[in-house]
């Protein structure tokens, strides 16, 4: 049997959390998605700009407004190399829905925090939050049209992170982009855990393997599309 396993994606308002999970996901999505109020949209007018924060790229770069927002999750799930099966909980993206951040990410094993380059600062409470909480975390950066406005070793510096922790870019529209993401996700997990278990029973782990978790490759992950 596969081993199961919680991640969470996370990540601001309109980033394409929903994307990403639909995108990867072997399962019809569960998602709770609801209509954008007005008095929220005017918000993120005023907040952004004008809303070009409000626009999801589509492939070949046309770009549509976001009239629809996360209002409790998104669920997927995905198997690796049928050894590790990973339950997928996409959190809401607006403020006003923060308050179930600790009950989703109970028992998760990791978190994938989706940035977008442009609008840097609405990721830092999801980078906050799991520095706070410990839980081990990939800075993922949605490649939006395509492309990357900012170099990795910028976004970095910009979310004050250190070296330990992976950044990655990635295309949340495409499923194996995704998975690619995941699987670094997985591994870094299993690498931050694996001292922890060690310490907890009393013993070494140099020279002693990783583990199913952290030999998931992505050339062993199946691929549906």
């Amino acid at each position: 049997m596969p081993i199961p396993v919680k991640i969470i994606v996370s990540g601001g308002f309109g980033v394409g959390k929903t994307t990403a999970v639909a995108a990867v996901t072997e399962i019809p999505v569960l998602s709770t998605e609801a209509a954008i109020t007005e008095v929220s949209a005017e918000y993120r007018r005023s907040t952004t700009g004008g809303g070009t924060s409000e626009a999801e790229a589509k492939p070949g770069g046309i770009r549509e407004a976001k009239t629809q927002t996360t209002v409790a999750l998104d669920f997927g799930r995905i198997t690796f190399d049928r050894e590790v099966r990973a339950y997928l909980f996409g959190t809401p993206g607006q403020d006003r829905f923060g308050f179930m951040w600790r009950d989703l990410i109970e028992g998760a094993y990791g978190a994938l925090v989706m940035v977008d380059t442009r609008r840097l600062d609405e990721c830092y409470p999801a980078v906050d939050y799991f520095e706070r909480t410990g839980l081990p975390f990939v800075v993922a950066i949605n490649r939006f049209d395509g492309r990357v406005d900012h170099d990795i070793a910028d976004v970095r510096w910009a979310l004050a992170i250190g070296h330990r922790v992976p950044v990655v870019t990635f295309d949340a529209r495409v499923r194996r982009s995704v998975r690619d993401a995941l699987v670094v996700l997985l591994r870094h997990a299993s690498d931050d855990r694996i001292p922890r278990f060690a310490e907890d029973a009393g013993r070494q782990t140099r020279g002693t393997g990783r583990g199913a978790l952290a030999e998931v490759t992505v050339a062993q992950t199946p691929d549906a599309g």
